[in-house]
């Protein structure tokens, strides 16, 4: 059972390590002896970089990191791609190299679990696992699926008080949070657009466009569009490589 003082705890952590330590113990109040948190500030942002907490195996971690199994892991691929959970099991893993992963992992303790998507209103995408030991069988599943509610709700308090503290550890601002409409604006601009060729794409009046690229300046706090766009890029909201697709 997971109690809303854990979770005001959580929304409450001083640092990045009481943050972990309160994470941790709301998993084990859901069920789950393990739990991993990552997050990166864009979907175009490298997963290397990501903001990550985890008490699962040190050496599995280490080995994980190192042999860049995120891109390999069927339940990261999944995330990137759906705003749904998914609980995973053996047959999750079904190319030779994921059945690798998973076979390994079992050995650390890491046999059945589900992993949530974190899609961020500001761009950020990041995963949460859960996971334990139990034997993946049908009985696990159905422990997994009745906890799913209170799940959602730890994910969505991680991910809310994660964003204070990943950017202190990055030794910088979080990223300012742009509407739908401003960043499909900057996005043009990055593109070389007028705001007149904005508007007719975009199918709203050039005092439109103007008026939301005031407010990504603002939010930027800089002076030029340029400028906004190169800060954009860097916080990796926006990615050149997007204009080649």
């Amino acid at each position: 059972m997971v109690a809303t003082t854990q979770l005001v705890e959580l929304l409450e952590s001083a640092d990045p390590a009481q943050w972990s330590r309160n994470l941790v113990a709301l998993a084990r109040s859901a069920g789950f002896d393990r739990v991993l948190y990552g997050m990166v500030p864009s979907r175009h942002a490298k997963l290397e970089s990501a903001f990550l907490m985890s008490n699962y195996a040190p050496a599995w971690r280490e080995r994980y990191d190192a042999n860049r199994l995120a891109y390999v892991d069927p339940t990261v691929t999944h995330c990137a791609q759906s705003s749904l959970p998914i609980v995973w099991k053996p047959e999750t893993f079904s190319a030779p190299a994921q059945r690798a992963l998973y076979e390994e992992a079992c050995s650390f303790g890491i046999r059945l679990g589900v992993t949530l998507p974190i899609h961020g209103p500001g761009g950020e995408f990041g995963v949460i696992s859960f996971a334990s030991d139990a034997p993946a069988d049908a009985g696990s599943v159905r422990d997994i699926e009745r906890a799913m509610p209170a799940l959602s709700l730890i994910r969505d308090y991680a991910f809310q008080s994660s964003l204070r503290l990943s950017a202190q550890a990055a030794g910088h601002e979080p990223p300012p949070r742009l509407t739908k409409r401003e960043l499909e604006v900057l996005k043009w601009v990055m593109a070389g657009k007028s705001s007149w060729e904005i508007s007719r794409i975009t199918n709203c009046s050039e005092a439109t466009v103007n008026f939301h690229m005031a407010n990504v300046r603002q939010k930027f706090n800089v002076n030029t569009r340029q400028q906004a766009v190169v800060k954009a890029i860097a916080m990796g909201l926006v990615n050149p490589e997007d204009l080649r697709r």
